[in-house]
């Protein structure tokens, strides 16, 4: 199983930038899936999570962090096995490495996998 983020770069203040999140290697369906990200000298902390609905693959209402709700949109796209992380109104405290992960849990497997990430640099 792989996770293959893209989409990073250096972006002003209040600038846009899409990331995706490619899923290969598997044909089961995440638990669930979203976005974490670390800064320089800070533990990695949580973006979006959101959580399929009753072992479908219809993901459920996503768990956005305070600081970035109103900003930052998550979706997926099941025909292309690709999750993608819409951010707009950007700042500079959203400057971070990203990653993508998914979580498997079924009987037998309990699992999470994560991306090798990607750079997202605010400037000022």
């Amino acid at each position: 199983v792989q996770l293959v983020e893209s989409g990073g770069g250096l972006v002003q203040a209040g600038g846009s930038l899409s990331l995706s999140c490619l899923l290969t290697g598997t044909a089961l369906s995440p638990e669930a899936m979203g976005w974490y990200r670390q800064a320089p000298g800070k533990q990695r902390e949580l973006v979006v999570m959101m959580t399929s609905d009753d072992d479908s693959t219809n993901y459920g209402r996503p768990n956005y962090a305070d600081s970035v709700k109103g900003r930052f949109t998550i979706s997926a796209d099941n025909a292309k096995n690709t999750m993608y992380l819409q951010m707009n109104s950007l700042k500079p405290e959203d400057t971070a490495m990203y990653y993508c992960k998914a979580e498997f849990r079924y009987p037998g497997i309990n699992y999470d996998y994560w991306g090798q990430g990607t750079q997202v640099t605010v400037s000022s």
